[in-house]
């Protein structure tokens, strides 16, 4: 079911590939060839649209801040449907190439009702919807976690999911991530939410950032200690935006007791786990 990668080597290329704007990006001189899968991951505070080839190597990628998601629930409708087509066609214009199908993913526990409009808006940008994974489980296609616990710390909720021998045996999803940490920063720096967003980005910034944030940091590590409790779990890969804040790593274990890594580039893993998910299914169908 999931794909093994030098997980550093993989992702380095990825983050050279998926950029913040496509604006003034050449095309590539050549189309790639053969079939191409699409994960479109909507999430709190960043839209990313990632495209790997018949290979499964990531060829073009936007992402882009964007406020149209809360928790797993579309509440922009028409601003997701119109971020989503522009990065679409900026796509389409780089790879010489129709995007025709994308898959997507959300955090566990959202209401089916939540899920359809998740359908609803990559539809509406101009894709058919060709699947929809947890965005725990479709981070494993990425890591290939055997037997452990990836925490997805998004812009609005925290996801959990368990995996023994490969197979996600539970999943839960509570609020607090990093737009929490935003209005932190935004309160402690008496900063605008925007101006919160890239100063929590600066990595200049992150070891002064550190004691403000922590007690945020804290209540990501709560959560997954108390989801966790009970559970044989050797290790806990921490992915999303959010895992980027210095020490997160350091809290988590301090508070779990259990070693805890973070890939290079966390916030890119789920949306490439959901293009690689569109891939073995795609391919599962037509053997």
């Amino acid at each position: 079911m999931r794909e093994h990668f030098d997980l550093g080597s993989y992702l380095q290329r990825a983050r050279q590939t998926i950029l913040p704007s496509l604006e003034e990006a050449a095309p590539l001189a050549e189309p790639p060839q053969g079939p191409l899968y699409v994960g479109a991951d909507l999430g709190t505070a960043y839209l990313v649209l990632v495209v790997l080839d018949a290979d499964r190597q990531v060829v073009a990628g936007e992402y882009q801040f964007a406020q149209v998601v809360k928790d797993g629930l579309v509440v922009d409708y028409m601003g997701a449907v119109d971020k989503l087509s522009a990065m679409k066609s900026r796509l389409e214009a780089l790879l010489g190439r129709e995007l025709t199908s994308a898959a997507s993913a959300y955090p566990p526990g959202v209401p089916l009702a939540e899920v359809r409009a998740t359908v609803n808006v990559v539809e509406a940008a101009g894709f058919t919807c060709s699947g929809l994974v947890d965005e725990p489980s479709a981070a494993n296609y990425l890591l290939g976690v055997d037997n452990g616990a990836i925490v997805d710390i998004g812009g609005g909720t925290t996801g959990i999911a368990v995996i023994e021998n490969g197979q996600v045996v539970y999943t839960a999803d509570e609020a607090t991530g990093g737009t929490h940490f935003t209005l932190v920063i935004a309160g402690a720096k008496d900063l605008s939410f925007e101006e919160a967003e890239e100063y929590k980005k600066d990595p200049s910034r992150q070891r002064e950032l550190f004691p403000v944030l922590r007690p945020v940091m804290e209540k990501v590590a709560s959560i997954t200690a108390r989801n966790l409790a009970g559970r044989k779990v050797e290790h806990i890969t921490l992915v999303g935006g959010s895992a980027c804040a210095q020490g997160m790593d350091r809290v988590v274990q301090q508070y779990t007791g259990i070693p805890t890594s973070i890939p290079a580039d966390p916030l890119f893993v789920t949306p490439i786990g959901i293009a690689l998910q569109q891939a073995y299914e795609m391919n599962s169908e037509s053997e």
